[in-house]
């Protein structure tokens, strides 16, 4: 094992706590350049990666510019700048091709293998790192000791281990616990989730799409969906990352049609048609019987200009009460170790040589579309290729 009790004089490299996307790509940066590194994770090594993208992996989004790229950031913008442009776009794509997995871009910028196979990634990652030692425990605390670190953790068998490190990667995500830092007293951000469906005072039937509704209050527009409990899909995953952090409840309003559309001119040509057979043109059936409510049954003719008016209100100033989210459906957090906490240019800790921290263990969170495993990818080069400097 590279790491050895810490009484121990044998030679002790590195070690990498988290088996995910950053922590996986960091060691085989690392074992690339001939270094020994232990990586420690309870589970199993990027299963983490397997429901991404649906199964898919959407790895990258084609977008090429630096600074843009990081606009799709809430949290972590400017200090992503150095990072994405040392490890960008372009360089994920190269790393993949050199992985053995050619990759395609979707007209919408995300970026998928070509197999369209989240697992494929999986095995071609987990083959370039056999090298690495895996230990299945549970860190619980990491304490600073001359020359390094030492790493404490959980057997599954009981009782306590303890190993030494001259150089430690922390690459845990943003939803475990952050109790086995408390020694280093790294300030810690509070996780909230992110990328969420949001719990509401609405009762739609579950299962309905509108496609390109406008948030009014965010100026964005992409398809929602209507769930048991509110609503979700990726407007609702966006709203939710920008609003991360705002106290429940909040209103949201959204305009479900932004497109113009002639409702009188609708209600004309087809005046013996129940009003929701009217509005079917526009929307799923079963959504316009359970908007208009009681005027769902009404004939086309029967419906004066005050209700019309009523109803064009309703659509395009279509509002809602977000009590929550979603508990289970968290795919990120918005939160982490504080990004004061941390240099960009090399992802160590400003106060803790040789300790360093990527991917979604740090207050950085990205909207859907490949950019939270972009920035597993970058910030694992960057702290791999300082890693290889400091020897």
């Amino acid at each position: 094992m590279s790491g050895t009790d810490v009484l121990s004089n044998k030679p002790c490299p590195i070690a990498i706590i988290g088996g995910g996307a950053g922590g996986c790509l960091c060691a085989y940066f690392l074992i690339k350049a001939g270094y020994e590194v232990t990586v420690f994770d309870k589970s199993r090594p990027l299963a983490t990666l397997l429901p991404t993208g649906g199964g898919r992996c959407n790895l990258a989004h084609a977008e090429y510019d630096f600074k843009e790229l990081a606009k799709n950031y809430p949290r972590g913008e400017k200090f992503l700048y150095s990072i994405f442009s040392r490890f960008s776009t372009y360089d994920t794509i190269a790393l993949f091709e050199e992985l053995g997995i050619k990759t395609y871009a979707q007209e919408n910028g995300r970026i998928f293998p070509a197999s369209n196979s989240a697992k494929e990634v999986r095995e071609k990652i987990l083959e370039k790192i056999k090298k690495a030692e895996f230990v299945k425990e549970k860190v619980t605390a990491i304490e600073t000791v001359e020359g390094g670190y030492k790493i404490i953790s959980n057997p599954s068998s009981g009782g306590k281990s303890s190993y030494f490190f001259s150089h430690v990667v922390v690459a845990t995500g943003g939803k475990s616990s952050f109790s086995f830092l408390k020694d280093l007293d790294i300030n810690i951000i509070e996780p909230k989730p992110s990328l969420v469906g949001l719990n509401c005072d609405i009762k739609m039937p579950a299962g309905i799409v509108l496609k390109n509704v406008l948030s009014k209050d965010l100026n964005i527009k992409d398809d929602m969906l209507f769930t048991h409990f509110g609503i979700s899909g990726p407007l609702t995953y966006t709203i939710s990352s920008i609003k991360a952090r705002e106290n429940f409840p909040y209103k949201l309003s959204f305009d479900l049609h932004p497109e113009d559309f002639e409702l009188q001119k609708l209600l004309n040509l087809y005046p013996h048609k129940d009003f929701k057979n009217i509005l079917s043109g526009i929307f799923p059936l079963n959504f316009a019987k359970a908007f208009l409510e009681e005027l769902a049954e009404i004939k086309a003719c029967k419906i004066d200009g005050k209700t019309r008016d009523y109803v064009l209100n309703k659509i395009h100033n279509f509002e809602l009460t977000v009590t929550g989210t979603n508990k289970g459906e968290e795919t990120v957090t918005a939160g982490g170790v504080d990004l004061s906490e941390i240099n960009p240019k090399t992802m160590e800790a400003k106060r803790h040589r040789n300790l360093y921290f990527i991917g979604e263990v740090l207050d950085i969170d990205g909207f859907c579309g490949g950019f939270n495993l972009q920035n597993a990818w970058s910030t694992a080069f960057v702290a791999a290729e300082n890693i290889k400097s400091s020897y």
